[in-house]
């Protein structure tokens, strides 16, 4: 799967170094070293993913983020040096599909762009194309999320993650389920991370997000979405 990949790192050696070992694989790949440069570019040429490093002069990797992640269906891969949990909660909840800490090897991050690639294409062949349940559709053709007929903005790792339970409505999914059904297998940020993108998805689907009628907790093994007979049937939720 080839991509256009924006790498945005102030490091310019670094930055070089990125560049080549994605060319290398295929891609077509732009390089900026400020987040003011960031931003402009993802407007500019609608890139497939962002590497980006968290610490960039000008504007932050962290307001850069927040900032193409409201406007653009962008995958996001952070760089940065800074491992602390607030710091990778932050970058999730600011749309952060992937969270890489310095330093890393060339083909550690070539795996986690790929399987974000991957997580963020558009079509999943084993997935059925429409999830409806009540208010909510998933589409997988489409890649879109409508809550009573209107889209509603997901990350390509928020969709991934409700298209995966949208396969097997009433299921429950472990946390690690579903890292591995999205492709995600960092074993340091596991269950931090699907907490992280079930909260965001709470706040965008549901009527009451601290009271969810779709994505679901099963206590002691991770999260279910409500089956649609159960909805249906006016089931608890």
């Amino acid at each position: 799967m080839t991509a256009r990949i924006l790498v945005a790192e102030d490091d310019r050696g670094q930055a070089e170094v990125i560049r080549r070992y994605l060319a290398r694989e295929g891609h077509r790949v732009a390089v900026v070293h400020d987040g003011r440069a960031a931003i402009e570019s993802v407007r500019r040429h609608r890139p497939d993913l962002l590497v980006l490093d968290l610490v960039l002069p000008a504007v932050s990797g962290l307001e850069v983020c927040r900032v193409v992640r409201a406007e653009h269906d962008v995958a996001v891969v952070m760089l940065t040096a800074r491992a602390g949990e607030d710091d990778l909660l932050l970058g999730f909840s600011l749309g952060a599909d992937d969270y890489v800490t310095k330093p890393f090897s060339p083909p550690e991050l070539l795996a986690r762009v790929q399987a974000v690639l991957r997580r963020s294409a558009r079509s999943t062949g084993h997935q059925p194309e429409q999830v409806r349940i009540g208010r909510l559709l998933i589409d997988a053709a489409r890649h879109e999320v409508r809550v009573d007929g209107t889209a509603v903005a997901t990350t390509p790792a928020e969709f991934a993650l409700l298209s995966s339970l949208g396969a097997a409505p009433g299921r429950a999914f472990t946390r690690q389920m579903l890292l591995e059904r999205t492709g995600r297998f960092d074993r340091s940020v596991t269950a931090r991370a699907v907490d992280m993108h079930v909260m965001n998805l709470r706040r965008k689907i549901e009527p009451d997000p601290t009271r969810p009628r779709y994505l679901l907790t099963v206590t002691g093994v991770g999260y279910k979405l409500a089956d649609p007979a159960d909805e249906e049937a006016g089931g608890a939720p």
